[in-house]
């Protein structure tokens, strides 16, 4: 019994630090699975613990006082935590109307929650939703399209443009609302047809999936993908990622084909694309939703074989162009392209002339959460980025957003940068698309 004794205090005193440091980080991304009932497990132990030292008497030694400290934090560090969450949430949510009309439209939010994701539609806080598996688990497709339905008729009321309303429809491994919505190859099992074949199966794919996108509620799909395969596993321990999985092909000629075809067949529904992942993550070996990641490569390299499937795509479509977190070295190495003026603004918008949608990849991935998520935000703003994606952890949008109202609030963020943004957003395809599919969800509910 004494040995069972023994054993069991070694674990308590491994286990302190790591309860205490999962409470004080209760709000992390990486921690998403404790939220609710297993942060209340968490304290409930923590309490639980603590009485059962008290009741054997651990108090009375000095290294029992200590025990019984440790296991008082976790509550202490778990409020403290929450304290600040809401003290965050509540500045954002008391952002002043001025604020919040300029700063919103740019930021595009995953959600659980449709009561406070629609409180945040109606204060105008963001521009768009993102859409995936967790809202549509153990619901019906109709349910969601009501969903979507009620935060556009909350829009329309407030005075304020639709929503985009985002997916990711890629086909293959990546089909995150399929099923229920149809389960479409991936876009690479056509590149042993002819050249004919694989347009035409490839269009089909694109008005498959932008048919019943559209008839859900949704105007922008995040696909295609356009990063080149790469020709053996990257990274035995990339589990996120796996673009040899997602990519089309090895030759730009041959994803230049497939991916035209495709986005012409989505954008036929009025459903727009996105072309990602620039400037490319097929080359690099660290996955990017867990580190930081390089891309070495010289530009002219880059120019004459990863980037030619981006620039087709973009002289023959009205896609959104996706920046992932990967920093190209050779043009800026001191950031990420995702928010790097020298990748969006002197490449993207100089030297390709493209005044379309740019977004960046999920903030909440640990290349830029882990980071400095608030200078990332302050940067792609002013380096011309039209939308800022808070995608897994949508409640890192408040933490996101507190960003860009600090450095707002401090004069940081380039006036003429947002306003430049502003009109894309408004002219564009996007917005085009979302007042279309506003007006057809409006008219379903009415029938």
């Amino acid at each position: 019994m004494q040995l069972l004794d023994r054993i069991g205090l070694v674990l308590l005193w491994l286990a302190a630090p790591l309860v205490a440091f999962a409470a004080a980080n209760k709000n992390d991304p990486y921690l998403l699975v404790l939220r609710g009932a297993g942060n209340i497990a968490l304290l409930a132990a923590s309490i639980a613990i603590v009485a059962l030292l008290l009741r054997r008497g651990r108090w009375r030694t000095l290294a029992g006082k200590v025990l019984v400290v440790l296991w008082c934090l976790p509550p202490v560090l778990m409020s403290a935590a929450h304290l600040k969450f809401e003290l965050r949430k509540h500045d954002v949510l008391g952002a002043s109307a001025i604020e919040a009309r300029q700063l919103g439209p740019h930021f595009m939010v995953g959600y659980s929650s449709l009561p406070e994701v629609a409180r945040l539609a109606e204060r105008s806080l963001i521009g768009g939703v993102y859409v995936t598996r967790h809202n549509i688990r153990g619901r019906t497709i109709e349910t969601l399209r009501a969903e979507i339905a009620a935060l556009q008729d909350i829009r329309r009321a407030a005075g304020l443009p639709p929503l985009i309303v985002a997916a990711d429809q890629e086909g293959g491994i990546v089909g995150h609302l399929a099923p229920p919505l149809t389960k479409v190859p991936a876009l690479a099992t056509l590149t042993g047809l002819a050249p004919e074949e694989q347009q035409a199966k490839a269009e089909e794919f694109g008005r498959i999936h932008g048919r019943e996108l559209a008839e859900v509620g949704v105007n922008l799909n995040l696909a295609p993908v356009l990063d080149l395969k790469p020709p053996v596993r990257r990274n035995r321990l990339d589990f996120h990622t796996l673009i040899g999985q997602r990519a089309i092909a090895t030759d730009p000629a041959v994803v230049s084909t497939i991916a035209s075809a495709y986005v012409r067949g989505l954008e036929e529904t009025g459903v727009g694309a996105t072309l990602k992942h620039f400037p490319g993550i097929g080359r690099v070996r660290t996955d990017t939703h867990h580190f930081s990641a390089n891309l070495d490569t010289p530009v002219k390299e880059l120019e004459a074989t990863d980037w030619l499937p981006f620039r087709e795509v973009l002289s023959h479509s009205r896609s959104a162009l996706m920046v992932g977190h990967v920093t190209l070295t050779a043009v800026d190495p001191d950031r990420a392209a995702s928010h790097s003026k020298r990748v969006v603004q002197g490449i993207i918008r100089d030297k390709w002339n493209y005044q379309g949608v740019v977004m960046t990849d999920d903030l909440v991935m640990g290349a830029i959460y882990q980071n400095d998520v608030c200078k990332a935000v302050v940067e792609a703003i002013n380096a011309g980025v039209d939308l800022l994606l808070v995608a897994y952890d949508g409640v890192q949008f408040y933490r996101v957003f507190a960003c860009a109202l600090e450095g707002s609030r401090q004069g940081r963020l380039d006036a003429a940068m947002l306003q430049a943004s502003a009109a894309r957003l408004e002219r564009g395809f996007l917005i085009a698309q979302a007042r279309a599919a506003s007006r057809t969800l409006s008219v379903a509910r009415q029938n």
